[in-house]
């Protein structure tokens, strides 16, 4: 008797490469790497890329063995960090999760199904809920303490497909929720490592014009909450609008399926982003930016009446709240 033909459930899982940037993390970085190794997925490679840190975080790192690879290289910031993982991992799809990010055990199983029977799609991510401590100096709270359902669940339509309209407007994609097709890179670019902020969003716009997305509803991903994260400092550049209008100048405001964003909603959402900018250069004590910066808004969208009240109550001395 010839022995049984194998069959399609005797394939091996696809290899799933997860790039963690790592950079003077030692009070979070063993969280994060437990939530990765306790992923349902069974076909993992996790590759930490160690950016020059200081303060204990690869002795913790050396800790977890050969359950992952850790990389060390020169200070030289999250692009080539990031980069630098993408260029060695050998996945079928790729993660790339924040050093003090966490993730459910369902995360990449999920994901990878979603994958699997999509394969349009270039890039699957999910909704996450905000880390945060219940109060200041205490501990945060334990992730199965958490309730994961008020989000839903399934395809988000209004955020799936052809989405490069709806990036022009927001960053809604939080990196870590995200699962790629390791082809999008090779396709699409990796990092812009001339970017100090927004090199996620910048990234995010170059693919939306060649792959479509997909957006589930359900929260697989928790984004820590604490005063170190970078998108607290307060930048001297608005890299936000910069990319925004470089973008909408080159590609114009259409996603590949013909939906778009009106003009009158981009100028708006310009305005907003300036007057956010303004208003914490004012907190911070810099009017001569502040007041830059709602001069920009009111030419973007010059019937907002906040940007000219706020100008006027800066000439006067006023300093919002911090």
């Amino acid at each position: 008797m010839q022995p049984p033909s194998p069959t399609v459930t005797d394939a091996a899982p696809p290899l799933v490469s997860v790039i963690v940037p790592t950079y003077n993390c030692a009070a979070y970085i063993d969280e994060t790497v437990a939530s990765v190794l306790a992923q349902t997925h069974p076909a993992v490679e996790l590759i930490v890329i160690d950016d020059g840190s200081t303060d204990g975080t690869l002795e913790r790192l050396a800790a977890w063995g050969p359950r992952l690879t850790v990389v060390p290289q020169a200070n030289a910031g999250v692009c080539a960090a990031r980069n630098h993982g993408l260029r060695i991992a050998r996945g079928e799809f790729v993660c790339l999760l924040d050093h003090d990010d966490y993730w459910f055990p369902d995360k990449l199983a999920v994901q990878v199904a979603a994958l699997q029977a999509r394969p349009e799609v270039g890039v699957v991510y999910g909704s996450f809920m905000p880390w945060q401590r219940p109060a200041e100096g205490a501990a945060f709270p334990s992730p199965a303490s958490l309730d994961r359902s008020a989000s839903g669940s399934g395809p988000d339509p209004a955020f799936s497909g052809w989405i490069y309209h709806q990036f022009l407007l927001d960053c809604w994609m939080l990196t870590s929720s995200a699962m790629f097709r390791a082809s999008v890179f090779r396709d699409c670019g990796v990092f812009d490592e001339t970017l100090p902020y927004s090199e996620d969003w910048e990234l995010w716009l170059r693919i939306s014009r060649r792959h479509p997305f997909l957006k589930l509803r359900e929260v697989h991903t928790l984004y820590r909450q604490h005063r170190q994260q970078g998108n607290r400092v307060v930048r001297p550049v608005d890299y936000r609008t910069e990319l925004l209008q470089r973008t909408a100048h080159r590609w114009g405001l259409a996603s590949a399926d013909g939906r778009q964003v009106s003009e009158s909603a981009f100028r708006q959402q310009l305005a907003r982003y300036h007057v956010e900018f303004g208003l914490s250069h004012l907190a911070g004590g810099s009017r001569r930016i502040g007041l830059q910066s709602m001069l920009k808004a009111l030419r973007a969208c010059p019937w907002r009446v906040k940007p000219a009240a706020y100008m006027l109550a800066a000439t006067l001395g006023w300093k919002p709240a911090v």
